[in-house]
């Protein structure tokens, strides 16, 4: 195994579980990717690097399967899930709870309800097909409600919604797909994270978001697996002898590290993978929480700034066209608010992000804490100290994270199944033995270890069966 994120961990797990003997190599000194905990700003201010929240964590069928509170790696639920502010001070909202959830959105209470009530029901199993590889559904029917309005463009599903309030709130969720609002499938993004959010909540990890890659780290050296740090592999070469290799890497790397070994075709098809919208991120250490007019952002682990859906779908079409928006949509997280473990005593941390043209080394510091003053006035005042980093900066953390695209690869509808190549199976190389296993394979994005866990079954039936 050739890298120690969400997925080459999950893939590891998976393996060595089946009775293989498995090596994990990382080129950092620490195991996570994506999910490092550091003290970016001041001693005693633990601040997540990448991920912060994670929607998908207790959804995921692999993470049901491992023991995480036993290893010492609990979840803590914020009462609102994410918040969506507007200048008047109101709010619309996404609670661990449909009913609330419409209750915010006015109007269009009964329309969202009736949107999203089946698909709630349904959610508990649908997931696994959702987080999959193009296959023959467990849920078919389920699968097929989904997918009804999961191929709409945000855009479109909107136009169902008379208030701004249900617009703008989806419209937040389907911008973490960094795409613009009218591409098609966009609404997959948003639904996913608001049925997940419907019935497991956005869980915060205690103690940051590497209490996981440690628990999982633990859990695979406990099932006789062995871990590497510091291992930077530049070529097959460095690799010992083994039946199959699977990579935690993009495209870019696999070609870098193995392309000699892969056939002409295939590099091609990877020469052809394209990589999505950057961030520019601030971790900011704080005297005080932040002071939002809305109240329900006070009490939300993830808020939402980008005011109505229009100026979202704007920002989002000028990221996508190479410039930089001056009122960008931010994500923000507030751990801190309830992980008393992340900051001294009355202290406070946030995180939050913008997205930005892939390879920007704009300085966005100014435009997303303006976002967040335009909703906090006295924000600014709060801020002890501040870590920023640009998409550089984003992908010298992490090697995966090309021009600062934290999503492996860009996810619009070309790239949803069939990243990173059309292939009758997207986790096998052209050459036997080779496998990608990184977020820049089905299903994509986010802390949920699902990319590893199907390449890692996909090698064993291949080599093992």
């Amino acid at each position: 195994m050739v890298g120690a994120g969400p997925n080459g961990l999950a893939a590891a797990i998976t393996l060595q579980q089946r009775g293989l003997s498995v090596l994990l190599l990382e080129a950092k000194s620490t195991i996570g990717g994506g999910m490092r905990t550091a003290e970016l700003t001041l001693p005693g201010f633990k601040h997540d690097i990448c991920s912060a929240i994670h929607p998908l964590a207790l959804a995921s069928p692999f993470f049901k399967n491992i023991p995480l509170e036993k290893l010492g790696c609990s979840f803590v639920q914020p009462t609102i899930c994410a918040a969506h502010p507007f200048d008047d001070g109101t709010a619309a909202a996404l609670y661990p709870s449909l009913e609330q959830t419409a209750a915010t959105l006015g109007n269009d209470r009964s329309v969202y309800m009736q949107l999203m009530d089946k698909l709630v029901q349904d959610w508990p199993g649908l997931v696994a097909d959702v987080l999959a590889p193009l296959r023959f559904p467990n849920s078919p029917l389920a699968l097929a409600r989904f997918g009804l309005k999961a191929f709409s463009s945000a855009e479109n599903f909107t136009q169902r919604f008379s208030g701004e309030g249900a617009k703008a709130l989806f419209a937040g969720m389907a911008a973490h797909g960094m795409q613009t609002l009218d591409a098609p499938a966009t609404a997959s993004v948003a639904l996913v994270l608001m049925l997940a959010g419907q019935t497991n909540g956005w869980p915060v990890p205690i103690g940051g978001s590497q209490s996981i890659a440690n628990a999982l780290g633990n859990y695979f050296i406990s099932l006789g697996g062995k871990i590497e740090t510091d291992f930077e592999v530049r070529s097959l070469a460095q690799l010992p002898s083994s039946k199959a290799i699977l990579f935690d890497i993009s495209p870019k790397q696999l070609l870098a590290i193995a392309g000699q070994e892969l056939s002409a075709f295939y590099t091609w098809q990877l020469n052809r993978f394209r990589y999505g919208m950057g961030v520019f991120k601030i971790d900011w250490a704080l005297d005080a929480p932040i002071p939002f007019s809305a109240p329900a952002c006070r009490l939300a682990g993830t808020v939402h700034l980008g005011g109505i859906y229009n100026e979202i779908a704007e920002s989002e079409k000028q990221t996508k066209s190479g410039s930089h928006p001056d009122k960008p949509f931010v994500l923000l997280a507030q751990q801190s608010l309830f992980d008393t473990t992340r900051a001294p005593a009355g202290k406070q941390v946030a995180w939050g992000y913008c997205h930005v043209p892939n390879g920007s080394t704009k300085n966005m510091t100014e435009e997303i804490e303006q976002q967040v003053e335009r909703f906090a006035p006295g924000f600014r005042e709060r801020i002890l100290a501040r870590h920023t980093m640009d998409t550089v900066a984003m992908e010298n953390y992490n090697a995966n994270y090309i021009g600062g695209d934290i999503n492996g690869g860009s996810f619009d509808l070309s790239q949803l199944f069939t990243r990173p190549a059309l292939r009758w199976s997207p986790y096998r190389t052209s050459t036997r033995g080779l496998y990608l296993c990184s977020s820049s394979t089905p299903p994509g994005g986010g802390v949920h270890g699902m990319c590893g866990f199907h390449a890692a079954n996909r090698a064993y039936k291949d080599i093992f069966q």
